[in-house]
This record gives C-alpha cells, structure tokens and sequence, in this order.
C-alpha cells in the first residue's frame, strides 16, 4: 500500500517537475526534497515524532509552577524561535508546528498538552484549515476539533484559552485568497460564543492587529501571514492578560 502510494507521489511530482512547453526536467534535487518531505509526511502525518525527545524530557511541574503549553502552527512554532521573545522567564512550553491544521492537533494533542500538564493550553489553531493545508475544512469541521481540543483539556483540569485567528494582508504576497478575512471573522465569532459557554477564554488576536483597511497592519508582518518581531511584540501582553485571568 505505502509503496504504490509513494509511487504515484513520485510520479506526481515528477511530472510537476517538467516545464509544459519544454518538456525540460527542473531541479532534481528539489524533486527529492519534495518526495522526502511527502515521506514523513506519510509516515507521520500528525508529527508525533517533532516533540517526542523533548517531551520525554520535561519534568513534572514543580509545587506552584504555573505551566502553560501552546499549541499552534508556525504562528506559534516560530514564536521566539524565528521572531519575537517567548515570554522570557515564564514556565511556558511552545508545541507549535509549522504547516499544522487542527486534525493533526487535535491528534497529538495528548502527548504535546496533557502529558505535560500544564495548568493552561492557549490554542492557536485554523488558519491552516481554512487555506486547505490538509485538504478541503469546513469552519464546522475546525469548530469540532477545536471543541475536542477543549474536552479533552479540560476533562483532564486543564484550563483552556482559545486565540481568535489573527488576520491576513495582501500588502507583501497575496495570503488573503487562501485564508480571507471574513472566513477569519466567522470562525472567530463563533469561537468568542463557544469559549463563553464552556468556561474557556476567548484571546482576541485579531482586533488590535487590524489596521483602518480591515487586513493585518503592514508593519505587524513580513509576509503578510505571520508576525515579525513587532507583531509578536505586540500580543505577547496580550496571550499574558489572558492567562492571567484564567489561572486567576
């Protein structure tokens, strides 16, 4: 089954791999990246293995520790790692994984969250979905796996803080045909009422990355999706309110 499925992805990428008036092979090398990538990618399709050495090395919380685990995708992944500061000082764990849609979250979602236990989970989770990363999403299938995600934290005590997905520009590259504002808004709504119903927090992103256009202000970002330095500068206060309150 693997094989003739690795097979046919060969095939593919190979064929995307031919310029059509040419007929002229591209980039070998980049045609053995891609079916590399498309490997792992068959062998572990959540990425359980990213976090699984580090896991096994974090210790049990110590008496009054207030630990916070983020789950995200490369929002979240490049958190302090490419951009920004990742809350200097503080008992936070950053689970972020670049590309991720909340299926493979939700999948490793025990391992990278409630092993650790953590007192709090902040989720950043959709936008990913929304641009069919995974294939076709509708915002019901995020909203399930995002109330998933709650029960199953809070089923095990962990208090749950779930981010509105930040907005979008056009100002660098064109991100806003994959990922429109107004699908943004929508999941959004819908996350503020479930967060209030179910005793989750709702952190607003999205509002106070606005600019008067109604798209993620230019100089919050470098490519029109994720924050620079300035962007995570600017709602680290913001993620710190809100799990303040919750653990409050």
């Amino acid at each position: 089954m693997k094989a003739s499925l690795l097979a046919l992805m060969l095939a593919a990428l190979a064929a995307a791999q031919t310029t059509p008036a040419t007929d002229t092979p591209l980039d070998a090398a980049k045609l053995k990246t891609d079916l590399d990538r498309a490997t792992r990618t068959l062998q572990d399709w959540p990425a359980l293995n990213r976090y699984r050495a580090d896991n096994a090395k974090v210790a049990p919380p110590a008496a009054g520790e207030e630990r916070v685990v983020f789950m995200g995708d490369s929002i979240t992944d490049f958190w302090g790692r490419r951009a920004g500061k990742f809350f200097p000082g503080k008992p936070y764990i950053n689970r972020g994984i670049s590309g991720q849609t909340t299926p493979q979250m939700l999948i490793r979602f025990r391992p990278d969250v409630i092993d650790l236990k953590p007192n709090a989970v902040v989720i950043l989770a959709g936008t990913n979905d929304i641009a069919g990363n995974t294939g076709p999403s509708t915002l019901e299938m995020i909203e399930e796996n995002l109330a998933s995600m709650t029960e199953l934290a809070q089923a095990h005590g962990i208090k749950v803080i779930l981010s509105a997905v930040m907005p979008t520009c056009d100002y660098i590259r064109n991100q806003s045909d994959r990922r429109p504002n107004s699908k943004i808004i929508e999941l959004n709504a819908w996350m503020k009422e479930y967060a209030a119903k179910h005793k989750a927090t709702y952190l607003d992103y999205f509002t106070p990355m606005l600019d008067d256009n109604g798209a993620l202000k230019r100089e919050l970002t470098d490519d029109g999706l994720h924050p620079n330095d300035a962007g995570y500068e600017l709602i680290m206060p913001i993620a710190q309110k809100a799990i303040d309150q919750t653990l409050k």
